[in-house]
Parts: structure tokens; C-alpha cells; sequence
């Protein structure tokens, strides 16, 4: 049953990293795609996690989530297994297509292929994004939903922050938020439940 696992861990990274087109973000759904829908392994809410934290850090956001999703499911291996499975195969095609087909590039017919795949990708990151914002939706409600999306929105494209910052500022501000929450829940004074001695 664990080899089974693994071997699913390998092939469910294998299909994403050969499937993606244009790495980066537009891996996202792809790895979703394995890792909730075909295995339920994560639910969404798990899998947004992950793909917050994942982007706020440095480095391509495929090879660390198939790192800890490979962790998660399988271990020490199972992170070797993810690893392989995404990187290895399309860096060998990689070098296999750019060695061979290079003379190409500046065809017609190839620079339209890669242009038509960008609306492509756009739409299905898209539809990953209106989940996201459907499950936050849930938990927060629809109004304080779209109040943070627009404020983190303007965040990214008037100021240019890094994903990094507005995360942790959003760490910080839930944490203070609920110390400021469990202050105000607590009973008053003239309400606390007095000592044993002083009881009528």
C-alpha cells in the first residue's frame, strides 16, 4: 500500500510538471488537479495554503509544493519521488527539444503556439482563483471576502510588494487580532465567579 502511495506521489507530479506549459503559477492548477481532485489528498482550503506560502517564498513555486505535498503524503521518499517526478522529466525534454528544435524558434507557426497557450493558462488560473476566493467566501463572508482581496489586489499592483510581505503582515494582523479578540471575551470584573472564602 506505501509503494502504491509513492508510486502515485511520482506519477501525480510527473503529469503536472509535464502537463504545465509556462511553469511558475501556471503550475498551480495543474498540481490542484492531482493532488485534490484525482487523490483527495489535501482538501482546497489545505491546497490554498499551501499555495499562499508556497508563492510568498523564494524560489519556483512547482518543485516547493511538490516538496511538501510529496513530505506530507510520503515522506523522506515521497519528497525524493515528487522532486523526480517533476523535475527531472521536463528538464531531460527540455534539453532534448532545445538541442533538436532550436532552429525553429523563430518560425511562425512556433511563436503562435506559445502565444496561443497564454489564454489558455490565464483561464484556468482564473477558475483557481474564483475557488479560493468561494472558500474564503465561507469561512469570512462574502463583504470582508472582497474587502481584503481589493486591498491586497492594490497592494500587489500600485505598491508592488512582495508576496512575502503582504503574508506575513496578514500572519500578524490575525494573530494581534485574535489576542485583541480573547481580551474583549473575557468576563468583566464585577462578573468573575468570587474566591471560595468570600462566598455568601
Amino acid at each position: 500500500m506505501i509503494d502504491r502511495k509513492r508510486g502515485q506521489i511520482f506519477l501525480a507530479f510527473l503529469r503536472s510538471g509535464m502537463l504545465c506549459w509556462g511553469g511558475g503559477p501556471a503550475s498551480i492548477p495543474f498540481v490542484r488537479r492531482e493532488v485534490v481532485v484525482r487523490y483527495a489528498w489535501m482538501n482546497d482550503e489545505e491546497f490554498a495554503e499551501v499555495a499562499a506560502v508556497g508563492n510568498a517564498l523564494p524560489g519556483p513555486i512547482n518543485t516547493k509544493m511538490a516538496g511538501y505535498i510529496g513530505y506530507k503524503i510520503g515522506g523522506i521518499p515521497g519528497l525524493a519521488l515528487a522532486m523526480v517526478g517533476m523535475v527531472v522529466p521536463t528538464a531531460v525534454l527540455m534539453v532534448v527539444l532545445l538541442t533538436t528544435l532550436a532552429h525553429f524558434a523563430d518560425q511562425p507557426w512556433a511563436q503562435g503556439m506559445t502565444r496561443a497557450m497564454v489564454p489558455v493558462v490565464g483561464a484556468m488560473m482564473a477558475v483557481m482563483a474564483w475557488q479560493f476566493i468561494s472558500i474564503a467566501a465561507k469561512g469570512m463572508g462574502w463583504m470582508a471576502t472582497l474587502a481584503q482581496g481589493a486591498v491586497v489586489f492594490a497592494l500587489f499592483w500600485f505598491l508592488g510588494l512582495h508576496p512575502a510581505i503582504v503574508l506575513a503582515g496578514l500572519f500578524v494582523w490575525a494573530f494581534v487580532g485574535e489576542k485583541i479578540r480573547g481580551i474583549f471575551r473575557r468576563k468583566p470584573p464585577s462578573e468573575a465567579t468570587p474566591p471560595p472564602g468570600d462566598a455568601p
